[in-house]
């Protein structure tokens, strides 16, 4: 997708909570055609089949199974990743 927004997040490291979800999957995607740089962080999918599966998304973005709800883990992980961009979709 050339210049789409801008290419406001070509290259540029996003975290995405909720990732495995339908619309964090979906969000996922799309971060992932704009060339962005995705690191996920979620539980497992919610769903079998699920939509982040279908997509092969495990493959395409930094992968990490975890709950948001442990402040001390996801802390080190948005340190260590230093996210230009976050999109909070975890529930």
């Amino acid at each position: 997708m050339d210049a789409t927004f801008g290419n406001a997040f070509a290259g540029r490291r996003v975290l995405v909570t909720g990732h495995t979800g339908f619309k964090g999957s979906w969000l996922c995607q799309w971060l992932l055609q704009l060339g962005a740089v995705v690191r996920g962080y979620a539980l497992q999918p919610p769903t079998t089949p699920s939509l982040f599966d279908a997509l092969g998304l495990s493959d395409r973005l930094q992968d990490v199974r975890a709950d948001v709800r442990d402040a001390a883990a996801l802390r080190k992980h948005v340190d260590e990743f230093q996210p230009e961009f976050v999109f909070h979709l975890a529930a």
